[in-house]
């Protein structure tokens, strides 16, 4: 099979959509099919087999993010040479839309993966951060609603709408849409996340042996609420003295988040390590004791299905894909959207050190159901029966 991805995000940017695209593209092309992807260009890009670049702007509200251009000379001959099978696109907007439109063109199924609630990101539509706050809001709730509207219009273009868990397929109901939706969720590599190097963690960011090592992975961005995890941590190291914060990843909000640290008096305890490696990421994993996830707009939460196949229970505040991804008192924790009730789970296990070693194995073992061979079977399935029909 030939399989064209649009995606308005690709390497070497780094969030989950980037990572499912990439851990579903090598499990089909390790079954033997050919996926060809179409993404925007970024400075410092490596040159890939079957990777075509749009040339790109970086985004006004986030220079990390860019935007691509969907025009070029060259798209139109060579997709028409490569004869794809199916599109499959990863966004509503800009290389989304094109991959939608040759779909159509080309007589082919369209498949799409929601994977971001994006009435939760109007924040980063420029209007909407107006120093006048009856502007601002007026102007998230108008974003809000197009959002929605653009999310179901999108999705009623489609063949097929996959989504990673059944929370998401049901609020997709709720909007509206009425095409076909197939629950398949982003998988990972689990043994991959089984060799991480304990000491990499202490020896890299000085961490003492004696420590324990709270870990927080992901984009430092307004929607991962990590103001709400600085305050928690606080209210934990008033119980549990010896605990460290060890938050990886970078983003718009990185500056304000060491400010408020140093604010909460916290600057010696919690680690802002920037972006690293994939195998260092594993190595954060592998050198921690619990992970904990305070974000409440996630479709899914593919950092919580790494961590837990690292061996890590998971604390998390239970809201949309996040309640599907931890068994609540068997690999970890959900809490409701409050300090208190967040750091005393946290708390609780920290003291409890045989329950944690517990839900530590269950962690390991319930996120075998996400790995990612299981993962692009259920996808495989669903490009299957769109091109019987």
């Amino acid at each position: 099979m030939k399989i064209g991805i649009f995606t308005d995000s690709y390497l070497p940017y780094t969030s989950g959509v980037v990572r499912s695209i990439q851990t579903f593209t090598e499990e089909l092309t390790r079954m033997g099919h050919a996926v060809y992807i179409f993404a925007p260009k970024y400075n410092n890009y490596d040159q890939e087999t079957r990777v075509f670049r749009f040339a790109s702007i970086p985004s006004p509200t986030n220079r990390d993010f860019t935007l691509a251009l969907p025009f070029s000379l060259k798209f139109r001959p060579t997709i028409k040479k490569l004869d794809l099978d199916l599109i499959h696109v990863h966004s509503p907007f800009l290389l989304g839309r094109l991959g939608a439109r040759y779909a159509r063109k080309m007589g082919v199924p369209l498949v799409f993966t929601y994977h971001t609630m994006i009435e939760q990101y109007v924040h980063y539509v420029p209007f909407t951060q107006s120093t006048s706050k009856d502007i601002a809001h007026l102007a998230q709730s108008v974003s809000k609603d197009l959002a929605q509207k653009v999310s179901r219009n999108f999705c009623n273009m489609c063949d097929l709408v996959t989504v990673p868990t059944g929370i998401i397929a049901g609020y997709l109901h709720e909007i509206g849409v009425k095409t076909p939706l197939e629950i398949v969720p982003s998988g990972i590599n689990t043994a991959e996340y089984k060799k991480g190097d304990i000491k990499w963690l202490q020896e890299q960011f000085n961490v003492s042996p004696d420590s324990k090592v709270l870990l927080f992975v992901g984009r430092l961005g307004q929607e991962k609420n990590i103001p709400f995890l600085l305050e928690s941590f606080k209210l934990i190291r008033s119980e549990v003295d010896d605990t460290v914060l060890v938050i990886v990843g970078r983003g718009p909000e990185e500056e304000e988040l060491k400010k408020k640290t140093a604010e909460l008096g916290l600057k010696d305890s919690v680690i802002f390590t920037g972006n690293l490696a994939p195998a260092d990421v594993i190595n954060c994993y592998a050198g921690s004791h619990l992970f904990v996830f305070p974000s409440v707009t996630e479709t899914q939460g593919l950092v919580i299905v790494e961590a837990k196949a690292a061996g890590l229970p998971v604390v998390a505040v239970s809201a949309l894909g996040a309640k599907e991804m931890v068994e609540d008192g068997d690999d970890g924790y959900l809490t409701d959207l409050d300090q208190k009730h967040f750091a005393g789970r946290i708390v609780y296990l920290l003291k409890n050190e045989a329950l944690r070693m517990d839900m530590s194995k269950n962690a390991a073992k319930n996120a075998e159901r996400f790995n990612s061979a299981n993962c692009t079977a259920l996808l495989l399935n669903c490009y299957l029966s769109l091109l019987e029909d």
